[in-house]
């Protein structure tokens, strides 16, 4: 088994920052891309930012400036911090852990974004 915990959401004034955070657990034999999604009410899940074993990065283009993903592979977490956050970044934000057995979702952290 595999646990995803995230954690940082909340809300913040338009302008403002965010960290958010997500720890892997459990039979992890190596994990491979991490990534965050994020799923707005009324909206598909969609792509917020990857990061590889290696640390190549790829961002959404809506994010591309703002976001930066980072990820410390000795502790199995991933992080996405959030700058210049504007109310359409509002959302609940979920990590994905990919490893060779599969990939693991994270039940979600709510980013509220106020104008």
């Amino acid at each position: 088994q595999v646990q995803v915990v995230e954690s940082g959401g909340g809300l913040v004034q338009a302008g403002g920052s965010l960290r958010l955070s997500c720890v892997a657990s459990g039979s992890i034999f190596r994990i491979t891309v991490m990534g965050w999604y994020r799923q707005a009410p009324g909206k598909q899940r969609e792509l917020v930012a990857l990061i590889t074993s290696s640390g190549n990065t790829n961002y959404a283009d809506s994010v591309k400036g703002r976001f930066t993903i980072s990820r410390d592979n000795a502790k199995n977490t991933v992080y996405l911090q959030m700058n210049s956050l504007k109310p359409e970044d509002t959302a609940v934000y979920y990590c994905n852990v990919g490893t060779t057995t599969g990939g693991y979702w994270g039940q979600g952290t709510q980013v509220t974004v106020s104008s």
